[in-house]
């Protein structure tokens, strides 16, 4: 038997059977219902209410909506001609040509402006990533995509987590607000804002920024930030410092601009301009440091093109403080084991200077040569020896205090044995010569070595200390992303009156019927505390078919 062919205002309807209450302009369509809109929208079900009046369908049963670019499938769909909108409540699919499959228990579908509204439980996949969200406006002629409440992003080798996001699914880029974070080759980063581009392997963050190096126990925090995952690389300035962890204390490494590179297991920080290092029981500052995680060697050292004399002719060698001691040099190294995560060595190349302040009067116990080596035990210094044209100036004091005298000497090597943090023994080895003078036998002149400076002023004495001489921070304002904005109910007052009367008193009797004999499909509450439209009614005269 051929199909039943129904034409009304620009819509063709095909079905196997159908009921025409023509005093009401009304249709049920049973059995292989097609409907054409034009050429662009096709639906197809099991069964359709259609009301001439409103241009109103209710179509259930293996409903298929399809438009050129998507394809939507759900058990029972709502389609208001008038305003060109479609919507199902009850769980239903949608098919990208671009973008993949979006599932949501909730959707609607905007046709003029090409945009779809998920709300809960909103899953986007296809073959490189999946998008699991709270709400979701997807616009189909553009592909892209906004995620609103808690919202993930996962591929093969990063995860994103949002509140509050953008993405263009057809360029594989997105940015991303509100507790944003991204995961990737066992690193986290979180800032005010993220911006991903899969395409390039590149990430940028800006303000609060932290990067966790979750293999080696580090954090990274600046206010502007570069990844190049591809390089296994990251740049961050603005405040930037990185926090490890040695001998089971925090130590930080303040600069203008950090940049990490290198795989998870072998990774290098650079600190450059204005460099700083802090931990409980030591503090260092160079125009330059470098750490590398493999072999727990850091690196504090000047910059060429700031290597040169200052005012006065003194040059500002690198400086490390530990304990009471000031040592300088031309390059300072620190050696740790990278297993144990423990300070075990240092070393001090070219021009070595150790000072520290007498314990009673004003003077300084001074010790230069060419090359120093401290050797470390449970976080402290036990042993410095300084090695080639060594040379000290040394407050020599009795068991009460009392200056004997000051001990002016040099030697091919001195060696200070430590305990308690203080010098403990002084060794001279092959001292060349010197000799013990009474203080008022000594001029001032006499009793300061070449190339001292005192530089206690600079030394950081607690983590807010690191950044005591960076400018003012000036943060930009984070813009972008509008909050999201609520789908207003879709079963308003006015369109619930317009569907109301005009269903014919048949199937409003019948609808009575089945709601003593079955449960009803909609929740009671469904046409409760709706939002009234700001739209009045349709004035539209009837149309038959």
């Amino acid at each position: 038997m051929d199909q039943v062919r129904i034409s009304h205002n620009g819509v063709l309807m095909w079905c196997d059977r159908a009921i025409h209450y023509a005093k009401d302009n009304y249709i049920e369509a049973y059995g292989n219902v097609l409907i054409q809109q034009g050429d662009t929208i096709e639906m197809r079900s099991n069964f359709v209410d259609y009301s001439g009046k409103t241009e109103f369908a209710i179509a259930s049963g293996d409903v298929i909506l399809k438009d050129p670019s998507s394809t939507i499938y759900t058990d029972k769909l709502y389609f208001d001609r008038r305003v060109q909108e479609a919507y199902y409540r009850d769980s239903g699919r949608v098919e990208q040509d671009t973008t993949g499959t979006i599932t949501s228990r909730i959707g609607r579908y905007y046709m003029e402006a090409k945009k779809y509204q998920f709300v809960d439980s909103v899953h986007l996949v296809n073959e490189k990533y999946t998008i699991d969200s709270q709400q979701l406006d997807f616009y189909s002629n553009s592909s892209n995509a906004y995620l609103f409440g808690p919202s993930t992003i996962v591929s093969k080798d990063s995860r994103i987590y949002c509140e509050r996001g953008f993405y263009d699914t057809k360029r594989d880029l997105g940015y991303f607000l509100k507790d944003a974070k991204l995961y990737y080759n066992n690193s986290i980063v979180e800032g005010d804002s993220l911006y991903f581009d899969r395409g390039r392997n590149y990430a940028s963050a800006v303000n609060h920024i932290k990067v966790t190096d979750t293999l080696n126990k580090t954090v990274v925090r600046g206010h502007f930030a570069e990844i190049y995952r591809a390089q296994d690389s990251m740049y961050i300035t603005k405040r930037a410092v990185v926090v490890g962890l040695q001998d089971n204390d925090s130590i930080y490494i303040h600069s203008d601009t950090i940049k990490v590179v290198g795989p998870p297991d072998s990774r290098i920080t650079k600190a450059y301009y204005n460099a700083k290092i802090f931990k409980s029981n030591l503090a260092g500052k160079a125009d330059s440091i470098h750490t590398d995680q493999a072999t727990g060697i850091t690196q504090l050292i000047n910059l060429k093109r700031f290597s040169g004399a200052e005012a006065f002719g003194k040059k500002k060698d690198p400086v490390l403080w530990h304990i009471d001691n000031q040592m300088t040099g031309d390059t300072i190294v620190l050696v740790a084991n990278p297993n144990t995560e423990t300070l075990d060595s240092l070393k001090v190349f070219r021009n070595a200077f150790v000072v520290s302040k007498d314990s009673i009067g004003i003077g300084f116990n001074q010790i230069k040569g060419i090359t120093l080596i401290g050797l470390f035990e449970d976080n402290a210094l036990y042993q410095v020896d300084v090695i080639k044209n060594a040379e000290s100036i040394y407050y020599m004091r009795n068991e009460s205090g009392e200056l004997i005298g000051i001990d002016v000497s040099k030697s091919g090597k001195i060696k200070m044995i430590f305990e308690k943090n203080a010098v403990e023994e002084l060794i001279k080895i092959k001292q060349i010569g010197g000799k013990s003078y009474p203080e008022e036998e000594i001029e001032e002149r006499d009793r300061i070595l070449r190339g001292f400076i005192w530089r206690d002023d600079e030394r950081p004495l607690s983590v807010e200390d690191l950044f005591k001489d960076d400018p003012e921070l000036d943060l930009p304002i984070i813009k972008g992303l509008a909050p999201y904005s609520p789908q207003t109910e879709f079963f308003d007052e006015n369109r619930i009156n317009s569907i109301e009367s005009a269903k014919p008193e048949e199937v409003k009797a019948r609808e009575k019927e089945d709601e003593v004999k079955k449960p009803v499909q909609m929740p009671k509450d469904f046409f409760k505390n709706i939002r009234k439209s700001k739209n009045k009614p349709s004035t539209d005269t009837d149309n038959d078919f």
